[in-house]
């Protein structure tokens, strides 16, 4: 099986039975809620145990040497559709909910979003760590354009809320779009919510196709070879989110 004992040992004392598996002889740990994955982070952070967070694992794959000495996270079991408000435009999600079955939930209410009819197969939290984005027309379409907040486990074990369910917020940066496109280096996502659309716009979107997902974005930033205005600011926000960097970047 994989090598932190010590901090597997702390887990079973921790956590209920049943929370800890292992897959690809990989410990992964699946929280159940908030609560239980803001402990883990902090767990981690005391004891200095390296983490890695998966989704469904689809995209985000915890497989190889680099991970036999870290704990993955998995979210399969934050996957509850927890609020549709209808007359407000918006759809609340755990982070392992299918994305692909969002829109089978919003057409009883005549609601629509875009990216969940693309052939993504993976969570919501995946979609958003991997930073999914559609293409029409010659133009990006991302998924975070439809990303407005989230509840966030930082690395540090905190729980946040960044942004907002109103059509006009607080002006100032959206801290909620630094996860999108994270690939899991900022914190666990527990779950997401988006602004939605009528149903009748959906056929506006029936051209639009995924692009092709790629380990860029945050990850390719904090290589400290990089001395770009962009690079330095976000090794500056990962430095700032995880100071013990409890997710570090395995490849």
């Amino acid at each position: 099986m994989s090598k932190p004992s010590k901090f597997i040992s702390i887990i079973k004392s921790e956590f209920p039975e049943g929370r800890l598996t292992y897959q690809k002889r990989i410990a992964t740990f699946h929280p159940e809620n908030t609560e239980e994955a803001a402990l883990l982070l902090r767990l981690a952070n005391k004891h200095s145990q390296k983490l890695f967070i998966s989704g469904f694992g689809n995209n985000i794959d915890p497989i190889n040497e680099p991970f036999i000495n870290m704990v993955t996270i998995c979210t399969d079991r934050l996957n509850r559709l927890q609020k549709i408000v209808p007359d407000d435009f918006y759809i609340v999600v755990g982070a392992g909910y299918p994305l692909r079955e969002i829109n089978l939930n919003l057409r009883r209410y005549q609601l629509y979003l875009p990216h969940s009819d693309l052939p993504y197969v993976g969570s919501v939290g995946g979609a958003i760590g991997v930073g999914l984005t559609g293409s029409m027309h010659d133009h990006d379409v991302p998924l975070k354009k439809y990303f407005i907040q989230a509840e966030i486990v930082t690395p540090q074990g905190e729980i946040i809320k960044p942004g907002s369910t109103y059509f006009k917020s607080v002006s100032g940066y959206d801290v909620v779009k630094l996860y999108a496109g994270s690939w899991g280096l900022l914190g666990l996502i527990v779950s997401a919510t988006f602004r939605v659309m009528p149903l009748t716009g959906a056929d506006d979107f029936a051209t639009m196709v995924q692009m092709e997902i790629s380990r860029t974005g945050l990850m390719a930033l904090l290589d400290e070879s990089d001395d770009s205005v962009d690079a330095i600011y976000s090794r500056k926000i990962k430095q700032k989110f995880d100071p013990n960097n409890v997710l570090p970047i395995a490849r």
